[in-house]
């Protein structure tokens, strides 16, 4: 039986470590990583090798050559363009006659691979898929089997919502030649998203198999050190090279340490190491050959490549050195220090934490580096978080990132392409902005300066003619010492998560698109960019029938920009107005309690006699009601308030509502013939919706309304607009519209749940209910009798979010306390 190596990959996730050197070929536990796979094959008794190359491909032929020094025979079958892993197999088919295995180069593994092959024979499958179950299953494809190991769903990589099992393809296949009449030839092809969900859609025997033994994707700088503990605390079999002389510690061929060294724990030391007196080797050190560590040198959880020096009294803790590099005397490098091949740190400098050094280059004697990849650090998990990039302003986010961050986007887009960007009232906002147009600038992007602008003003310009995305700077509303930076699409909705992760990789290995002087980006000031907003926006309701209801109104502005927009869209509209903190803040986001403006705002309606009262957060994004009688309205209430109202004037057949909303709304709608589309929970995934064909309103969880026909985002001056139309329209008031409501009976919990048992609660929730409805829109829920709950596992948080409605408040109550007991035992 023959094997495939795939071994094209580039590693970008791991530069700058693969930054001259190909992924299979970076040491692990001082042996290229794919020579622990060719060892994994020799014990299973494969030495026929297919070695599929790409990137830096030499390198990989020049070490293992014929394979005859390893026990194998290897040929090679090179990709002149990206093919992709289905389109690199095919592209060494002549060589793949019977019955293959295909297994990734760049992976740590004891997997038992006879045991996968005698599944695959012993079911007469076409295709096998190797699985395994992982901590966390986000990064890679989630396949869900039947009882017989037939596959039934696959899922790539999800978000937290869609975890509904740990359960991943570990890119270990056994394929029959039959494999080849589904693969194109002459393009990029992908096994997983392609090529198996064909072949499951058309019903052949695709099979997994649960694999038993090690496995781990050293896809990051972080797995790749915690990879080096797991050789040396034993979890994972392979051969180290060198010999054991103690618990946990090997020494290889010519290594020289000196009896009055330490080795204070688990370590690794290479061939002709020299380890001089008084220096002190802590736990989890692993040094390459050739490498010289001096007197007093101290060194803990650190990976060092060959042919390094050690000056005296360096300190290493928790870093990654390349080869070749040279650190001087008294030299640091903190947690997470990656330094590329030949690097050089000058006597007494110091690498501050997370810091990246790229190959080559010089760090000064003394110098003190501290820019560190913030977002790479204890504490956050992405760059993006839920709305965009967020920390402290000046400090997570700081001038130096965002100019980064807007140098990574604008390599996304076209040269000359032209960004809509705007900004808060705030000074940390201004700053940021500028050093975010810088960054653009410098990338060939030319850019649209809104200044100060609201959220949906900035979506609105990002829509126009001529401008193919937008930006926006602005205080968190929950943190005013923390800023985010939020990114648009050319229909003005949130980025996708795909463009989020393009934008981190190219952040991250800082490979920027930099232009000659001719071709940096422009700047330029639209001009009445707010009148033509408020014009578009007046337009879009009946001004006769709103005018003749001569509305009251009291309006809260939150210190934010509508303030400049909303008065003259409402005196088209022959409102009377009376205006709450109706202007913008230049120095800081103004905070006040929220239940005292809402209630600031009831008393004012009740004392002037108003129609109604509406309180609009500082980023013109969410709206709160207040009816006539001084009654603040729930966010529920609200949502179901415009829900009645808009089913009878809907443009369109759908209304869009995230799945943890309640399912009363399915009675209001059916009377109108109108249906409701479930979505994910998340902002971008309602606007997603919201932009396609023949949804006409669409609202979240809190506050949030969505006027497809005028903006496919939140709007909360828009969504007041429309409420007035409406209840101009049906002659009614917004207290008569929520006294007829229906009652709602919902109820939210959370459960602590660890990131790396996340998977591990929705498929223990999953297999738990296999009696019952399930709908997996977005994480699991589970439909009863009278009511349902979902469960939603949290993309920032380890928490675990619990949502229930029921027939009443208690029942709502206790099927969530029940299933927080389901998750709470599955985490014992």
């Amino acid at each position: 039986m023959k094997a495939v190596i795939m071994a094209g990959g580039e590693g970008t996730r791991l530069r700058p470590l693969t930054s001259n050197c190909p992924k299979p070929m970076l040491p692990l536990a001082n042996r290229p990583m794919m020579e622990h796979v060719v060892h994994l094959l020799r014990r299973h008794g494969i030495d026929e090798i297919v070695v599929t190359v790409a990137y830096l491909a030499n390198q990989i032929r020049t070490y293992f050559g014929d394979g005859s020094e390893f026990g194998v025979r290897i040929v090679y079958a090179t990709e002149d363009q990206p093919l992709g892993t289905a389109g690199s197999v095919r592209n060494a088919m002549d060589e793949l006659t019977d019955r293959f295995l295909v297994i990734s180069g760049d992976v740590l593994t004891d997997i038992d691979l006879g045991a996968v092959v005698a599944a695959h024979e012993e079911r007469g499958a076409l295709a096998t898929i190797g699985l395994v179950a992982v901590e966390n299953p986000l990064e890679f494809g989630i396949v869900i089997t039947r009882e017989d190991g037939s596959i039934e769903r696959f899922l790539e990589k999800p978000t937290w919502g869609q975890v509904f099992s740990d359960t991943i393809n570990s890119g270990i296949f056994v394929l029959e030649p039959e494999i080849f009449d589904h693969i194109e030839a002459d393009r990029s092809v992908d096994f997983s998203s392609e090529v198996f969900p064909k072949l499951l859609a058309e019903g052949l025997p695709l099979f997994g198999a649960v694999a038993t033994g090690y496995w781990e994707d050293v896809g990051t700088l972080e797995a790749y050190v915690s990879a080096h503990k797991d050789v040396m605390d034993g979890r994972v079999h392979v051969d180290v090279p060198g010999f054991a002389v103690g618990q946990g510690v090997w020494l290889a061929e010519g290594a020289d340490v000196h009896p009055d060294a330490t080795i204070d724990g688990f370590a690794i030391v290479g061939e002709n190491c020299r380890v001089e007196a008084g220096a002190r080797l802590g736990d989890y050190t692993v040094l390459g050959r050739n490498v010289r560590v001096r007197s007093d040198v101290d060194i803990e959880r650190s990976v060092v490549h060959d042919n390094t020096y050690l000056a005296e009294g360096v300190r290493l803790r928790g870093a990654v050195i390349g080869r070749s590099s040279d650190l001087r005397r008294k030299a640091r490098c903190d947690d997470g220090v990656v330094l590329g091949d030949e690097c050089f740190v000058g006597e007494g400098a110091h690498v501050g934490q997370g810091v990246k050094v790229y190959p080559f280059k010089t760090v000064e004697a003394g110098a003190t580096v501290n820019s560190s990849i913030v977002w790479e650090s204890k504490g956050s998990r992405s760059l993006f978080g839920r709305v965009g990039v967020s920390g402290l302003a000046n400090v997570d986010v700081s001038p130096e990132l965002a100019a980064r961050v807007a140098m990574a986007y604008a390599t996304t887009l076209r040269k000359d392409a032209t960004v809509a960007i705007s900004r808060d009232s705030s000074r940390a906002a201004r700053m940021l902005k500028r050093a975010f147009i810088a960054g653009l600038n410098a990338s060939g992007a030319n850019v649209v300066d809104l200044e100060m602008a609201s959220v949906p003003v900035t979506r609105y310009l990002a829509r126009q003619p001529g401008n193919v995305a937008g930006v926006t700077i602005r205080l968190l509303e929950s943190d005013s010492q923390s800023v985010v930076i939020r990114f648009f699409d050319h229909q003005g909705i949130d980025m996708t998560e795909d463009a989020q992760r393009k934008v981190e990789r190219l952040l991250n290995r800082e490979d920027f698109r930099r232009v000659l002087a001719g071709e940096i980006g422009d700047i330029t000031f639209p001009s009445r960019a707010l009148e033509h907003y408020t014009e578009a926006l007046g337009s879009t309701v009946d001004l006769r029938a709103v005018q003749g209801a001569h509305f009251k109104l009291v309006v809260d502005y939150g210190y934010g920009a509508t303030a400049f927009v909303m008065p003259s869209v409402l005196a088209k509209l022959g409102a009377e107005v009376l205006g709450v903190n109706p202007f913008a803040s230049t120095s800081h986001r103004i905070t006040i309690d929220r239940s005292e403006r809402e209630a600031n705002v009831a008393r004012l309606v009740t004392a002037s006699g108003a129609n109604l009262g509406a309180l609009i957060d500082a980023d013109g994004e969410h709206l709160t009601l207040v009816d006539d009688t001084g009654q603040v309205l729930t966010a529920e209430e609200a949502r179901l308030a415009f829900v009645t109202l808009v089913a009878g004037h809907l443009l369109g057949d759908r209304i869009a509502l995230p799945v943890n909303v309640s399912s009363v709304t399915e009675t209001i709608t059916a009377a109108h013939g109108v249906s409701i589309q479930r979505t994910k929970t998340s902002a971008a995934a309602l606007m997603a919706a919201a932009s396609e064909p023949g949804v006409g309103f669409a609202a979240s969880g809190d506050g949030g309304f969505i006027l497809p026909g005028f903006l496919p985002a939140f709007d909360a001056a828009a969504a007041l607009v429309k409420l007035l139309e409406l209840l101009a329209l049906e002659a009614t008031s917004l207290s008569a519209v929520r006294h007829d409501l229906p009652r709602t009976h919902m109820a939210h919990q959370t459960v602590v749940t660890p990131w790396e048992q996340k998977g591990l609660v929705m498929r223990t929730l999953v297999e738990l209910s296999k009696d019952r409805r399930l709908e997996l829109v977005d994480g699991v829920k589970v439909i009863h009798d009278d009511g349902w709950v979902l469960a939603l596992p949290d993309p920032e948080e380890p928490i675990t979010h619990i949502w229930a409605e029921g027939p009443s408040h208690q029942a709502a109550q206790s099927l969530a306390e029940e299933y927080v007991r389901r998750i709470r035992q599955s985490l014992r």
